[in-house]
């Protein structure tokens, strides 16, 4: 006796009653444990969260949304037998896939964050600590009459920042106290040298994201050093009391506008990422969380790494 085969109807292939093209259809906050492997170190588990879009022609009422989860878990299933390095390449892959799956669609899109743990040395004792940053990675693969993968890393993460304007006026301050109660020139000169004045202080929050090409390598490592270094100074979960002194005047002795922030990272990555092509693009961002205002200060910078590279270069001519 033979079974018939019963054949569900396909509801999203449906023409829709309003017809017209939708640039993102998909699911957002998808929770997947990620094994990136490292060579000659143990491998890094991320718990990470996904969001995954296809775009929609307007013939069809919906997309078949279940090919995403499939996508992202044949290519989690793969990495354990053949490990991947780069989470951009895992975007990348599973943008890929979905393509593949969604035989209507032109783009997809992949977009990963995690939290990553970094090791630190506090600046004086020098205990071990562990800091939290957020990493992320996207990819988009756009169906052509060659498949085209764009993909993305990118790292945010904390420091503090201190105010030069504020600092300046009280530095001023300061000088005419000091002055007042008969101290020479010199002596103030010396002192104001040696011991930078109060301002107030922001926790900054530093983002780059940069493109990454087939044949590239983008350190993460790298990415989230040139962030800490541009602000003021380093934030560490765990402090004693002569760490907490020493972050605090190293930061008082590098005041830093948000613009300040952005220009620094801008010159870094330049210097540090000498081998991605112009074409790349990349997105430099700072954004100061004010101790005595409500709102907050921001600065961004977006564009090619050619067009960095010739701006910088032709500092100073």
């Amino acid at each position: 006796m033979e079974l018939s085969v019963v054949h569900l109807p396909d509801i999203q292939a449906n023409l829709p009653e309003i017809p017209i093209t939708l640039t993102r259809v998909g699911v957002t906050d998808v929770k997947k444990l990620v094994e990136v492997a490292r060579k000659d170190k143990r491998p890094i588990v991320l718990v990470s969260t996904f969001d995954i879009f296809v775009d929609l022609p307007s013939d069809r009422k919906g997309a078949n949304l279940s090919r995403n989860f499939e996508a992202i878990d044949e290519v989690l299933e793969e990495m354990i037998a053949a490990p991947v390095y780069e989470i951009e390449d895992l975007c990348g892959e599973v943008s890929k896939r979905l393509i593949d799956r969604h035989e209507y669609a032109l783009n997809a899109e992949v977009r990963m964050r995690s939290e990553y743990i970094v090791k630190r040395e506090t600046p004086v004792t020098k205990i071990k600590c562990q800091e939290v940053v957020n990493i992320f990675a996207e990819a988009k693969a756009i169906r052509g009459n060659n498949l085209t993968v764009r993909k993305m890393i990118g790292a945010e993460v904390l420091g503090i920042t201190a105010c030069p304007c504020a600092q300046e006026i009280m530095r001023d301050k300061a000088k005419k106290e000091l002055k007042a109660l008969g101290v020479e020139s010199d002596i103030i000169k010396k002192f104001l040298n040696i011991l930078p004045m109060p301002t107030h202080n922001q926790r900054g929050r530093g983002i780059i994201s940069i493109e990454v090409q087939d044949d590239n390598f983008v350190s993460l490592e790298r990415i989230i050093n040139i962030i800490e270094n541009s602000m003021s100074s380093q934030m560490f979960e765990l402090l004693k009391r002569s760490d907490e002194a020493a972050v605090v005047e190293r930061a008082h002795k590098n005041p830093k506008f948000v613009e300040d922030c952005v220009r620094s990272m801008a010159q870094k990555v330049v210097k540090e990422f000498p081998e991605l092509a112009d074409d790349s693009i990349i997105i430099i961002k700072q954004i100061n969380e004010e101790s005595i205002h409500r709102h907050n200060a921001f600065a961004e910078r977006k564009s090619t790494l050619g067009e960095l590279r010739q701006e910088i270069n032709n500092i100073g001519k």
